[in-house]
């Protein structure tokens, strides 16, 4: 049992079937040009350019954004490794940004005195990128203000959380551009493939234009700059048209599932599940629920993670995960911090340790939308037996 396996049906079937027999095998096409602006649609941007991945989505805004060598790049830790590895493709230098422990976001205050000490040190900061952890954006309304003194544009990695949203407007719509993302495990999936989005016409112009090889609007190939082919399929755009018109039937499948994730381990000392505790409705023991209508905040639940003291639950979350993964079924930990990966170690990060908590007491626990009701009363009955002998 996955922890966020695809949710596809006969709706995706319909749609893949019919962009086949439409002859529009290779990539791009008219199945390409609905999904992007679909997608702008639905984050409420004006402008999207589909691409083969998230990790693409976030290289193409960076080389459009115009960071490369000699400058730097502020990353936070706790993210997938793509966020960072983005920002070596083009050059720069990943700096490291430890997180709130309440929501495992980029923790504002260091980023802001990181931005002024780097300004006095003489160094161009090319772009800040926040992620949104786990589908739970970040502050953007604290975020914006910072980097708009600092004069750093911001790259939103909002590979994580489409619908989710924040003040009252949808993850992806923050910051100079954004980037999705649409692997197999995320809330939609092409498969494989990305977007951006963007309010500013000129960046998504010069990343659609990297994205197709860079090639000149002449009848031949002529190329004067350096592209790639990171465009999407015009197959794959259609599986991701039939998961858009889904993805509100899917986003309040994962609430449900954390909802009752919340109320299992309510009762459970040193447990609680990783979010933010200000601006979230209320839920159990203090334990907050992303609410499914208008809010300040509300998450997506792409993966529901709790986070174990063990000094008071008297057991370890990789325990929980050990226990589970006896029955098949699948948990990982939070993300490994990027400055305690080898290949980053010698990178420049500014640290509380609240990442490495995170990593050491987290664990993110079967969420998709695809798990059945005779599945998750297995996961649910296989937590239970666990606490039951603790």
């Amino acid at each position: 049992m996955y922890l966020s396996p695809p949710d596809v049906g006969r709706l995706e079937e319909t749609y893949l079937v019919r962009a086949l027999r439409s002859g529009w095998v290779a990539p791009l096409g008219p199945e390409v040009d609905a999904f992007e602006r679909e997608v702008a649609d639905r984050v409420g941007v004006a402008h999207a350019v589909a691409v083969s991945s998230g990790t693409a989505a976030l290289h193409l805004a960076l080389l459009a954004l115009g960071a490369g060598p000699g400058q730097v790049v502020v990353v936070p830790t706790l993210t997938f490794v793509a966020t960072a590895n983005a920002v070596v493709y083009t050059g720069a230098e990943p700096v490291f940004v430890d997180c709130d422990p309440a929501t495992g976001n980029i923790d504002v205050a260091l980023l802001a005195d990181l931005l002024h000490r780097l300004r006095v040190a003489g160094q161009r900061v090319a772009a800040v990128i926040p992620v949104d952890m786990f589908g739970a954006c970040a502050d953007y309304d604290e975020i914006l203000p910072v980097c708009a003194a600092a004069r750093v544009p911001v790259l939103a990695d909002a590979a994580e959380s489409l619908g989710s949203t924040y003040r009252g407007r949808q993850a992806g719509s923050f910051g100079r551009i954004a980037a999705l993302s649409f692997n197999g495990n995320k809330i939609i999936t092409t498969s494989g493939g990305g977007m951006l989005v963007s309010d500013d016409a000129g960046l998504i112009a010069q990343s659609r234009y990297l994205a197709t090889q860079a090639r000149q609007p002449v009848p031949h190939y002529e190329h004067q700059d350096v592209g790639y082919n990171y465009r999407l399929s015009n197959l794959l755009a259609a599986l991701g048209r039939a998961q858009l018109s889904r993805l509100d039937e899917m986003l309040a499948r994962r609430r449900e599932l954390r909802e009752r994730y919340a109320k299992l381990f309510a009762a459970v000392p040193g447990v609680r599940l990783l979010g933010d505790p200000r601006e979230d409705g209320p839920g159990a023991a203090g334990v907050r629920i992303a609410p499914d209508t208008a809010g300040s905040r509300g998450s997506n639940c792409w993966l529901t993670t709790i986070v174990v003291d063990p000094e008071q639950a008297g057991w370890r979350a990789g325990e929980l995960g050990e226990h589970l993964a006896a029955e098949d079924i699948e948990t990982r930990p939070v993300w490994k911090p990027m400055h305690l990966q080898p290949i980053f170690s010698q990178s420049r990060a500014v640290l509380t340790g609240a990442a490495q908590r995170l990593f050491d007491e987290g664990l993110t626990l079967p969420s998709g939308s695809a798990l059945d009701e005779t599945q998750t009363a297995r996961v649910f009955h296989t937590i239970e037996q666990f606490l039951a002998q603790r």
